[in-house]
């Protein structure tokens, strides 16, 4: 039986290796991107979190999720193995979602124990997919012979909808099972554990499906298995005079935890980032640098890297953007969107489903368009095609910029404008994240594979935290407004600075999430609100499970004594405000989007300028 499968444009052929990488990563995906539907949803309405302090948790754990590549990426090349490391990564994200499972069993009974294993869920998959992550991107290149190099741009957009058929399955399953909604529109709170668990199993499916098939499929066009213990790489595995082993002398490893301290210290203490955050930006940095000192690096390679760096930082803003699918983009369309679609009212965590339908319908033809304009001599080298990237997702952003701009307080965005919106980021995220796993692949000194594509992830690392604070400056949405209303609150009369609220005002907005409560400050006062907040929040739930149409109303709250209410506004102990970005307050979703418009406009710009100086560069690299 040949080993190979003809995919594309009809005469290209791929080995039957890259299928079995394309099912283990879409089973991973589906885990993924299945619990990454229902996370933010789940962390503000069973756990009770506010949607801002829920798009930072969101940005860190995403950001996270893509630092420990670099860890996993190292580990693989130095110990491990790709092989291992899959295997490892795999079954430690499985039982990472089952934890979130357990989460969401218990968290009505138990809050505490419940926030103790989703923080403990997350953790335990930020590493598993750091070792799963870089190293199965890293494989697909071995699969193809040295003169094919050329065909990995089609491989890898075949890979890619292998990623999304995963992610399209995963968004569509996990929230049917988990975000479950009755006729009345009230949401079943306790159905998010579902999700997690089916998120659990079909990660389970894909590990199994890795071991199974690793042996027979995955290994070089001349028969060795691909991804082996490092101690066991042939040297015809490597190009002519290339060094086979990167080497970090001591100094330049003191030297790259000095850079890592002095820029973690910029970052936290200067610019004021959180810690994660902090970390995120300098260990990227770091890594860049430290590859830059191996003494083995020639002039090409060197620039060659230099390139990914390049591309790489450009990429932030991408993700930056691309990100507000699992955070602000779910909580519009849980809350302004009108989600009736052709009958059907979507689920808000399914809306980010059509992601996953439009790379599934478009990646071949994509495959199939570089196939063509490369044998007519007319393909975009990959940093051009990046740049189409960013133009287009800075294009979705102004449309639909535009069509929210009119809405006011109460309006609802028909669903349309989102599923338009994943389109043309659709065709964006083509033209840059497969690119840019192929370009890795390309550019990569062998001895540094895994630790580049590490690097690599690091920059959606940086885009992810990058979007969690993109994400928490999202304005107040239409269920905010309704929600004030219901207590009596003229909400957009306080943020406009037109009405004074009361002590009790305040206190209440605090209590839905509506306005910030500065903890610190008022334990240093000696005023409770936080704990008469977290009382409430029992009542509430107490409430709804007793009759899920109770209306809560200021009678059935706890508040502070009249005393610490009027300290609470006189010392600003909970204040009420827009979100604001670079000194500007966004007032409305049209501000909002416009963030994203500018940041992606100017990245797309700058990167088009400067592509000639790419190319060359990359030194005949296509």
């Amino acid at each position: 039986m040949s080993d190979t499968i003809t995919a594309g444009s009809g005469n290209s052929r791929h080995p039957k290796g890259l299928f079995v990488l394309f099912a283990t990563e879409m089973w991973e995906r589906f885990n993924f991107y299945g619990m990454r539907a229902l996370l933010t949803l789940f962390l503000v309405n069973a756990l009770l979190m506010k949607e801002a302090d829920v798009s930072i948790i969101y940005g860190a754990f995403l950001g996270l999720c893509y630092l420990t590549p670099m860890l996993g990426g190292f580990i693989a090349d130095r110990f491990l193995g790709n092989r291992n490391c899959i295997i490892l990564g795999g079954s430690l994200m499985a039982i990472g979602q089952f934890m979130l499972f357990m989460s969401g069993s218990v968290f009505a009974t138990d809050m505490k124990l419940a926030v103790v294993l989703m923080w403990t869920a997350l953790g335990v998959i930020i590493f598993g997919n750091g070792f799963f992550k870089p190293n199965i991107s890293s494989m697909v290149g071995s699969l193809y012979p040295k003169q094919e190099k050329s065909k990995l741009d089609s491989a890898f957009t075949i890979f890619y909808m292998g990623i999304n058929l995963g992610a399209f399955l995963g968004q569509f399953i996990c929230p049917i099972l988990g975000d479950v909604k009755d006729a009345g529109g009230v949401r079943d709170i306790h159905a998010f554990r579902w999700g997690f668990l089916a998120a659990s199993i079909a990660m389970l499916i894909g590990t199994v499906t890795f071991i199974l098939l690793k042996n027979r499929y995955v290994r070089t066009p001349e028969g060795r298995p691909i991804g082996g213990l490092p101690s066991k790489n042939a040297a015809a595995d490597f190009e002519e005079g290339e060094a086979q082993k990167p080497h970090f002398t001591p100094g330049s490893l003191l030297l790259a935890l000095a850079v890592l301290i002095a820029l973690y210290g910029l970052f936290n203490f200067v610019i004021g980032l959180n810690l994660i955050y902090s970390f995120i930006y300098s260990a990227g940095l770091t890594l860049a640098f430290l590859i830059l000192t191996d003494k083995s690096l020639t002039k090409v390679e060197t620039q060659r890297i230099l390139v990914i760096y390049i591309v790489s930082f450009f990429i932030i803003f991408f993700w930056a953007a691309f990100e507000q699918a699992g955070s602000s983009l779910t909580f519009i369309a849980d809350n302004q969107t009108d989600r009736d679609f052709l009958g059907f009212v979507i689920p808000p965590s399914m809306v980010q489903i059509f992601n996953g339908i439009f790379v599934v319908m478009l990646a071949v033809p994509f495959s199939m368009l570089w196939d063509k304009l490369r044998a007519r001599g007319r393909e975009p080298i990959s940093p051009m095609k990046q740049a189409f990237g960013l133009a287009l997702i800075a294009l979705s952003y102004f449309i639909i910029a535009h069509n929210v701009k009119d809405l006011g307080t109460s309006g609802l965005l028909a669903v349309k404008w989102l599923i338009l919106l994943y389109l043309i980021q659709t065709c964006g995220e083509l033209c840059l994240s497969p690119i840019g796993l192929s370009l890795v692949g390309k550019l990569a000194p062998r001895r540094f594979a895994s630790l580049l594509y590490g690097v690599f992830f690091l920059s959606n690392a940086s885009g992810y935290a990058l979007a969690g604070t993109l994400g928490s400056i999202l304005p107040p949405t239409t269920d905010k407004y309704l929600q004030a209303e219901a207590q009596g609150i003229d909400l957009k009369g306080i943020l406009d600075k037109e009405k004074d609220p009361s002590p009790q005002d305040l206190f209440i907005l605090a209590q839905y999430n509506l306005a910030t409560v500065h903890g610190d400050k008022a334990m240093a006062m000696g005023v409770e609100i936080e704990p008469i907040i977290e009382r409430n929040n029992k009542t509430i739930e107490e409430m709804k499970n007793a009759d899920k149409g109770a209306a809560v109303t200021p009678a059935d709250l706890e508040f502070p004594s009249a005393d610490n209410l009027g300290r609470i506004k006189q010392a600003e102990l909970i204040t009420v405000g827009y979100p604001a970005f670079a000194g500007f307050s966004i007032r409305n979703l049209y501000e909002f989007f416009m963030v994203f418009v500018v940041l992606c406009g100017i990245a797309s710009g700058i990167l088009f300028a400067i592509t000639p100086l790419l190319k060359r560069m990359m030194h005949g690299v296509r």
